[in-house]
């Protein structure tokens, strides 16, 4: 017989039932809830007829935008909180032609759910771009084509003539965006970015807004812009202010079709950078490491990178701007830039002064490749000191460099000068390089060609000269100098015998009482070939004319 269960595990028993039992109508009445919900999200979107929104939502973006805003199909996803419209298109402002200023795949729009579903309001909580085409146009002065949208949109409410609309969202994203840049009247390349996205938190025309952008560039270049903006500038929307820091990676201005290739001009540039504009004025200072430099149709890239700390300020009404300092680093050593630009169009016109004060010689070689100074074949300056204060003026892509260069006690090592001369046979052999004391001369380099006048150098193993001449920007020599050698060095006494031997022969055939030709008078050197390999020749029957 069994034994009587006591009281206790009864209870237990009882108890244990109901919360199985309870357990199990707790979980039946959760999944009906969650398939409510499931068929809500559904149902819900083919319920509500997210279309007849369209001229209302198309009304409330162009408003704000001050631009007629186009939204294709409509849909409502209770998901999300989203009414999805495909097909958007934002018009231009008229001046800068018909064409759309931005065209997008589709257009999420957040919007509150409570009055959305129950009153019929839409309410913007949020804008997110997907894929967007965005064309840009700068026009004359600091226009852009979206320069108008303060104006525009401040016009839609004429009975308020100074006051922006109040439009205030929590987010706008542009995801995978690209845009065009060009200028009107067309002055050059059309410049194409990718990969565009925007994140703008508590967008408000009225206030300040933070912002994050961020864009590929061509040859796996890349730029981030993050600051804050606004309030928008009823006048310009360009000349709304804002801070931000700008961090540019391997940007290369001639992939990117900022430069023409026939330019001369090549790098890859890291810059990293403050901005601040308050709407009047812009100003910017920052680092910039470019590797690669070059800066000359002659010159080759440098070794080494180059780096430059640098600050300018612009005013945005007159497009005039002030360069305070860029600091142009070798080593320890720098050279410094100053002075004034202005933009016309879509150029750049300098004018500048650039001061290098006896920096050391063995820093700045370098930089010589960079700007168009090849030395010999096989030849590297060795100690002393350069010094140049140069004016840069002109428009940027086509720059005229003119003024005073000196090198001091350098040595020219791996081309000795001395045997290089033709027609006076010089012995000793190379000798292994070339002291320079002094060589200084006024420089003038466009586009077109390189004038050198005013040369002056002091060789002590040969003498000394003067002259002047041209380079061509294939690199091209063609100088006429007057060589006095001195008469205590091997080269010197080679000079003159063959000087004297000259003038006695001719001398004598001509007239019995011809003189030798002194050596005090010095002798014609002409160069040409190139500046790797620089053809030198004395021109001894010039003394006898």
């Amino acid at each position: 017989m069994d034994r009587p269960r006591n009281f206790p595990d009864l209870r237990i028993d009882l108890y244990n039932r109901f919360s199985k039992a309870t357990h199990s109508r707790r979980g039946r009445i959760l999944l009906a809830v969650v398939g409510v919900v499931i068929l809500l999200i559904a149902v819900v979107p083919f319920l509500i007829p997210a279309d007849s929104f369209r001229p209302s939502l198309e009304d409330q973006l162009s408003i704000a935008l001050g631009r007629k805003v186009s939204l294709g199909h409509l849909s409502f996803s209770l998901f999300s909180g989203s009414v999805v419209a495909r097909d958007v298109a934002i018009a231009d402002d008229p001046a800068f032609g018909g064409s759309p200023f931005i065209e997008a795949k589709s257009l999420h729009i957040g919007v509150r759910i409570v009055p959305f579903l129950f009153h019929r309001e839409v309410r913007i909580t949020k804008l997110t771009i997907d894929s967007p085409a965005i064309h840009l146009i700068h026009g004359q002065g600091s226009t852009w084509n979206y320069s108008s949208f303060g104006a525009a949109a401040n016009a839609q409410k004429p009975q308020q003539p100074s006051t922006l609309p109040d439009l205030t969202v929590g987010a706008l994203k542009i995801e995978n965006g690209t845009a065009e840049v060009s200028s009107l009247p067309a002055t050059g390349k059309q410049l194409t970015y990718t990969g565009i996205d925007l994140a703008v938190q508590h967008l408000s025309f009225l206030k300040s807004f933070p912002f994050q952008l961020s864009a590929r560039l061509p040859a796996a270049g890349s730029v981030d812009l993050r600051g804050t903006a606004g309030p928008l500038d009823q006048k310009n929307a360009a000349d709304t202010p804002f801070k931000a820091s700008l961090q540019v990676k391997h940007f290369d201005p001639v992939a990117a079709g900022v430069v023409q290739p026939n330019q001369g001009i090549s790098m890859m540039v890291d810059i990293d950078a403050q901005l601040a504009s308050d709407g009047t004025a812009l100003t910017s200072n920052g680092k910039i490491q470019a590797a690669h430099l070059q800066l000359a149709r002659t010159g080759s890239p440098a070794p080494q990178p180059v780096n430059l700390d640098y600050s300018i300020s612009e005013n945005l009404e007159s497009r005039t701007g002030q360069v305070s300092d860029i600091s142009i680093h070798a080593g320890a050593a720098a050279a410094h830039i100053n002075g004034t630009f202005s933009l016309t169009g879509q150029t750049i016109d300098l004018n500048l002064k650039l001061a290098a004060p006896s920096l050391p010689v063995d820093q700045l070689e370098q930089l010589l490749p960079a700007v168009g100074v090849s030395l010999p074949r096989g030849s590297s300056l060795h100690g002393g000191t350069l010094t140049a204060n140069l004016a840069v003026t002109g428009p940027a892509e086509a720059t005229t460099v003119a003024g005073p260069v000196e090198i001091d006690n350098s040595q020219l090592a791996g081309f000795s000068l001395a045997s290089k001369i033709q027609g006076i046979n010089p012995l000793g052999g190379s000798g292994g390089g070339t002291t320079i004391q002094t060589l200084r001369a006024e420089i003038n380099s466009s586009p077109q060609t390189t004038r050198i006048t005013n040369i002056y150098g002091n060789v002590p193993q040969i003498g000394t000269a003067s002259g002047g001449g041209t380079v061509s920007p294939s690199g091209a020599l063609d100088f006429q100098l007057m060589a006095k050698f001195n008469s205590s060095t091997g080269v010197g006494a080679v000079a003159g015998q063959a000087v004297n031997a000259v003038g006695g022969v001719v001398g004598g055939f001509l007239h019995s009482a011809a003189k030798s030709t002194p050596l005090a008078k010095g002798i014609p050197l002409t160069i040409t070939g190139t500046t790797a390999s620089p053809s030198i020749r004395a021109n001894l029957g010039a003394l006898l004319k």
